[in-house]
């Protein structure tokens, strides 16, 4: 086992060490990070393991073994020696390479898998995980979230929808508005999320029996923050015709409503299109690309909703739900849409399934 990773026992200094590093981390002239690395040596000197101290003084345990192994070797002055860059690695140039090149083909999810793989490979043991990202990081590796990519995304239809929109708004008249259309379905459930707290912290989130869901079918002006949220039994054909009449409605002093959807079968249903061909419709449908919700600016609507009323939050009875849910689309969005606006934006961008490597 590497040296630096035995167990530090307390009661290692001398007492003249002790004194001296006492009256260090006392001494209120001195640089904070000398003062705090005598610290960190009186406090393991008392017992304290190097996990404990590093929480104590907000710094990783192997910094602690670092500071550790410089004083042993050097004495006081190995402390003030600020340039100290770590242990060499514990891997070999080569070792290190097929490192990378088996992240690379097998894509770990946890630092546990590579630590059982550096074991069965190379017998090097890693026992903090830490030290363990320390060593991804340094090779160049990082922990992704994968993206959501379809591979029928076609890169061509995207660049086209970009370019007409950016046509569209750039020649819209004063009696033209756009807005964006979708429906959510927003079940009654406690959503737990990543949050910050302290440390020795144990968090749980009350569930909810039951799965009811709301069924929203709204339309979003990002011009103005305004939202126009219908809760209906099911959408369909027929909950677009009502939120399409309501858009009108509310833009009475609007020539054309420029209404931007995705392709849903409800969107494109026979009653609708009847309905556009009506008399007198101001309402102009036009398509975001299929599998590009990215395209689709109140889909971010829908995660800032969850972002602000469901996660980590838990409502007794649906009803509650369905008022927190209802209040901040129609009340709290629109209210304040300056908070709001640079989350749910038209700064659209294209994506390639040949950029990503997708998984199966």
């Amino acid at each position: 086992m590497d040296s630096t990773r035995v167990m530090i026992r307390g009661g290692y200094l001398s007492e003249a060490d002790r004194r001296n590093l006492i009256e260090l981390a006392r001494d209120g002239t001195i640089e904070h990070r000398l003062a705090r690395r005598a610290n960190a040596l009186v406090l393991l000197d008392r017992g304290m393991s190097c996990e404990e101290v590093g929480r104590v003084l907000l710094v990783d345990d192997d910094t602690i073994r670092s500071w550790h192994v410089q004083f042993r070797k050097d004495g006081l002055d190995g402390l003030m020696v600020f340039g100290y860059r770590g242990r060499a690695c514990r891997l070999s140039l080569d070792q290190q390479e097929k490192l990378r090149i088996w992240v690379g083909e097998t894509l770990p999810r946890t630092t546990r898998e590579v630590g059982a793989w550096l074991m069965a490979e190379f017998g090097i043991v890693y026992e903090s995980r830490s030290g363990l990202i320390g060593l991804l990081h340094r090779q160049g590796l990082d922990h992704h979230h994968p993206e959501a990519v379809s591979h029928r995304m076609n890169v061509s239809k995207q660049q086209a929808f970009i370019a007409g929109y950016e046509d569209l708004l750039n020649g819209l008249l004063d009696d033209e508005v756009v807005v964006f259309v979708d429906a959510v379905h927003p079940t009654h459930s406690s959503r737990p999320t990543g949050c910050w707290a302290p440390k020795a912290m144990k968090l749980g989130l009350d569930q909810t029996t039951g799965r009811d869901r709301l069924n929203l079918h709204g339309a979003i002006d990002l011009e103005s923050g305004a939202t126009h949220i219908f809760e209906v039994q099911v959408v369909d054909a027929a909950s677009t015709i009502a939120l399409l009449t309501a858009l009108e409605a509310r833009y009475l002093d609007k020539r054309l409503i420029h209404a931007f959807a995705d392709n849903a079968r409800y969107h494109h249903a026979r009653l609708v299109r009847a309905w556009m061909k009506l008399p007198g419709r101001r309402i102009k449908l036009h398509f975001v690309p299929a599998y590009c919700p990215h395209l689709n600016p109140i889909e971010r609507l829908w995660g800032l909703m969850h972002k602000h009323v469901t996660h980590n939050r838990r409502y007794l009875t649906v009803t509650d739900f369905a008022e927190a849910i209802l209040g901040f689309l129609r009340r709290d969005v629109p209210r304040r849409w300056n908070l709001f606006r640079d989350t749910v934006t038209d700064n659209f961008r294209i994506i390639s399934p040949a950029d990503f490597r997708i998984l199966t």
